[in-house]
């Protein structure tokens, strides 16, 4: 069933207002209800926030366990720092797949506030002011003018939780239907895969070249994409063939009719997967 997004500073009340709704949709409701956080994974946040690739694998370890847990049965919570909109972007789509309302609940408070309570935490619990720092100067806020940070709430530290809204957000509202690029297909035709893995690879290597002349920060134009690639930094080959690999898995499952537009595909997956 439904997922409710918790979004917010380090040390913003995500945790505690997580723990809310799950004793609300306990007593209310006869579902289970599973949290899904950085703390049930176990997560060193000193060492994981600062690694950009340890951050994005326990950004997909919290996203494959949110997708294990998500069904027709139960509501899950996903309590972390959701801080950046392309990530919860994922999240909206992994739900558009799954056929199921979802919601985002933002705890707002100022950066000083949530310093504060930082500071007050166990010494074992705390973020690095240094972490904490960049993870606030990174956050992303959530607008509810997108549609995958709608239904939005935002709440402060006095609030009261706005639980029967919440409850009404995912449980009378129509689930988001599936569309192409959600919904699971079979393959379409050995021609998509040759189109695929030729695309692919004419973009890799026009990126690989190109950044010999290139400095971090040019526009790259790759064939048969009309969007660029943005390149904030160097790339090298290993980095630009793991992706490629992720992006074939998923478009095998996610076929389109229209190869025309696979590298226009694949220049988006890239610009998200490089930031």
């Amino acid at each position: 069933m439904p997922l409710i997004v918790m979004c917010g500073y380090p040390c913003s009340g995500k945790t505690r207002r997580a723990e809310e709704l799950k004793a609300h949709f306990e007593e209310t409701t006869d579902r289970q209800v599973h949290i899904v956080g950085d703390r049930a994974l176990g997560v060193d946040r000193n060492s994981v926030y600062a690694d950009s690739q340890k951050e994005k694998d326990t950004r997909a370890s919290l996203k494959a366990e949110v997708e294990r847990k998500v069904n027709k049965d139960n509501i899950v919570i996903l309590d972390s720092l959701n801080y950046i909109k392309g990530y919860r972007y994922e999240l909206f789509c992994l739900t558009k797949h799954a056929q199921t309302p979802h919601c985002l609940v933002h705890c707002l408070t100022s950066g000083e506030e949530s310093s504060l309570w930082n500071r007050n935490r166990e010494a074992a619990e705390q973020y690095s002011q240094d972490i904490f720092d960049a993870l606030v100067q990174r956050f992303e806020a959530p607008d509810s003018r997108n549609r995958w940070d709608s239904p939005l709430f935002t709440v402060l530290k006095e609030d009261v939780l706005p639980l029967e809204a919440v409850s009404d957000a995912l449980f009378k509202r129509r689930a988001p239907p599936p569309n192409q690029s959600t919904q699971s297909q079979p393959l379409s035709s050995t021609n998509f895969l040759y189109e695929l893995d030729k695309i692919t690879q004419d973009v890799l290597m026009a990126i690989f070249n190109t950044q010999k002349t290139s400095v971090p920060g040019d526009l790259i134009s790759v064939p048969g994409a009309t969007e660029k690639v943005e390149l904030t930094r160097t790339v090298n080959m290993a980095e630009l063939r793991k992706l490629r690999r992720q992006f074939i898995s998923y478009s095998k499952m996610h076929p389109t009719e229209k190869t025309g537009q696979i590298a226009n595909m694949f220049v988006q997956y890239l610009n998200k997967g490089l930031h």
